[in-house]
């Protein structure tokens, strides 16, 4: 099979088209064909040498494919030959073949291409995960999503705008500012014009964001306690300006806060399925009925993954970007 070899960490151009034998399928996985694997900004710090793969895990770069399923391996029931799935990898999706446990294959929705459906599971798992799960969000709270036109914040917008939950953005253009109002936010935010602190204290009445989900750090982190509600939920998933900042910590006291963040990648396989069982049974029904669809900024061949990691980097686009091998 053709793959994305990294024979060393370093910028775009490190990454060369190679080939290998594909893998077979352990007990509990399937093998799939992948007709199109999603670009994320962990294969990106992966690239760059600071996210090594989990011990087990392929060390290919690629977090999430969509394809058709070629063999299964022992102990699988629910799959077959021929079904059609998107899926989470932990690793080895930058190919022609991936190997991934079974209990991590969704069903492509229904009205979605292959394309649509490889831009799914890694952005949909992990803000679940963070901010469904973690940090507890429900119907009539207000969530404040840093990043709205990436990949996860445009994810976000629209599973909490589905939801019934107020949803701020904060963005880097007008542009991308539309977008985000587009997807579900109430109002997004020009971080470069605008206080982000202010326009969401005043547009809410002074009682600030239940729940924060940041992938930017740096300042961010304490303007985020100043922005936060009484009891309010802070969720770090990336630290794009820095994870070392001081802090005025009498804020998270006071106002009662939760300051919480996780990665996906190491988490078990029992923690993935429950994650891909709650996305199956809450989320999928809604994408089938067209009220939640992946935003797609840009598609790549295979051999032209260097661009697909410069548009990433440059952060001039809007949603995700995909690998396109059909």
């Amino acid at each position: 099979m053709r793959y994305i070899d990294l024979p060393e960490h370093g910028g775009p151009e490190v990454m060369q088209l190679a080939e290998r034998e594909k893998p077979q399928p352990a007990a509990g996985e399937v093998l799939i064909k992948v007709a199109a694997a999603g670009v994320n900004r962990p294969d990106i710090v992966q690239r760059m040498g600071y996210y090594p793969p989990p011990p087990g895990a392929s060390p290919i770069m690629g977090l999430e494919v969509a394809g058709e399923i070629v063999a299964v391996g022992d102990g699988v029931e629910r799959w077959k030959e021929g079904d059609t799935v998107c899926a989470l990898a932990n690793g080895g999706g930058y190919a022609e073949y991936v190997a991934v446990p079974a209990s991590q294959c969704l069903p492509v929705p229904k009205g979605l291409s292959l394309v649509e459906a490889a831009a799914l599971p890694e952005t949909f798992f992990t803000v679940w995960s963070n901010v469904f799960d973690r940090a507890g969000l429900k119907a009539g709270e207000i969530l404040l999503v840093h990043g709205g036109s990436s990949g996860i914040g445009t994810t976000a917008i629209q599973l909490a705008h589905n939801f019934g939950v107020r949803v701020f953005a904060t963005a880097g253009s007008a542009e991308k500012c539309a977008a985000c109002e587009a997807l579900g936010a109430e109002k997004a935010i020009n971080y470069k014009t605008e206080d982000y602190v202010e326009v969401v204290r005043e547009a809410t009445g002074g009682h600030g964001a239940d729940v924060i989900l940041d992938m930017v750090g740096g300042d961010y982190i304490d303007r985020n306690i100043q922005v936060a509600a009484k009891d309010g939920r802070i969720v770090n998933i990336a630290y794009l300006q820095g994870a070392s900042v001081q802090v005025n910590m009498l804020p998270v006291m006071l106002k009662r806060l939760t300051l919480t963040g996780s990665t996906l990648r190491p988490q078990s396989l029992q923690v993935k399925a429950a994650i891909a069982n709650a996305l199956e049974e809450k989320v999928w029904p809604l994408i089938a009925e067209g009220k939640i669809r992946p935003h797609i900024a840009a598609t790549f061949p295979l051999e032209n993954v260097a661009d697909a990691h410069r548009l990433m980097e440059s952060s001039n686009h809007i949603g995700k970007i995909v690998l396109n091998l059909s």
